[in-house]
């Protein structure tokens, strides 16, 4: 039970929430084996309600507010025949956020945050609190000198990584993009092409200067994802939102066809 995608299902994207919990603890499991005895990859979080008015986002329900009427003898009866209030219940305008993301720590230096391994979501994305926490924690990782891997495998909202778009060649403005800053080279930034129509890479996660970096591969991660998560029921007739650019719609609906997934 395979995605038909050679790297990347963009499928997957309308499943953010799940999936993006699947990549982060499966980030952590590919990398403890090959860490250096004294250092611990942990998952951490930041959790914030977004309201942001006109933000499209899967939430249940809508903003309202639902007033039971009162019972004709001003109380409801139950079986045992003990009155039971009535309540006013209130549909909150939105439910908290949880974005996580991965933490290298050096444990015998009171937990020393080495690295950070972002896996972006759209939340990160779109303005609002989501990418407002995002871009405070950019700057914090940045500015203490820990190195920071950010993952963008959403398509949905605009760049947000710590490289300004218009900095990158053209060579490397792919459909996904991971970009790597090392702690100790503040002005360097490395930037992996992650195209649609190929195989995700294999990256290099830099701890500290001393150490050798140690290797993440994304591929695995997703297939992860895709395999523990059942998604071999999805829909591959269903428009993609956003739309692919039109050189990867006409290749994914080729290759989909040949796959007969569609």
């Amino acid at each position: 039970m395979k995605s038909p995608f050679p790297g990347m299902d963009p499928y997957l994207e309308r499943y953010w929430g799940d999936v993006h919990h699947g990549l982060i603890g499966y980030a952590r499991d590919q990398l403890r084996p090959v860490l250096p005895r004294d250092l611990r990859a942990r998952m951490n979080q930041r959790v914030f309600v977004e309201s942001e008015p006109g933000l499209h986002r899967a939430v249940s329900p809508d903003v309202y507010v639902v007033e039971h009427p009162r019972p004709r003898e001003g109380a409801a009866m139950a079986e045992s025949g003990v009155a039971v209030a009535e309540p006013l219940v209130l549909h909150l305008p939105d439910e908290p956020i949880t974005q996580g993301f991965l933490e290298i720590i050096e444990v015998g230096s009171g937990s020393r945050v080495v690295t950070v391994i972002e896996f972006l979501s759209p939340s990160n994305k779109v303005p609002g609190e989501g990418q407002d926490l995002y871009l405070e924690k950019q700057r914090e990782v940045l500015a203490a000198g820990a190195s920071l891997v950010e993952i963008d495998l959403t398509r949905a909202g605009r760049r947000v990584l710590s490289v300004r778009p218009e900095w990158i060649p053209p060579s490397h403005r792919s459909t996904y993009q991971v970009c790597v800053r090392r702690g100790w080279k503040p002005l360097d930034a490395e930037i992996y092409r992650v195209p649609l129509q190929e195989r995700l890479p294999v990256i290099r996660i830099p701890l500290r200067e001393t150490d050798q970096d140690v290797p993440l591969d994304l591929q695995i991660l997703i297939d992860k994802c895709y395999y523990n998560g059942g998604y071999d029921d999805l829909n591959y007739r269903e428009p993609l939102d956003p739309p692919l650019a039109p050189e990867d719609a006409a290749w994914a609906d080729q290759l989909l066809r040949s796959q007969g997934r569609r």
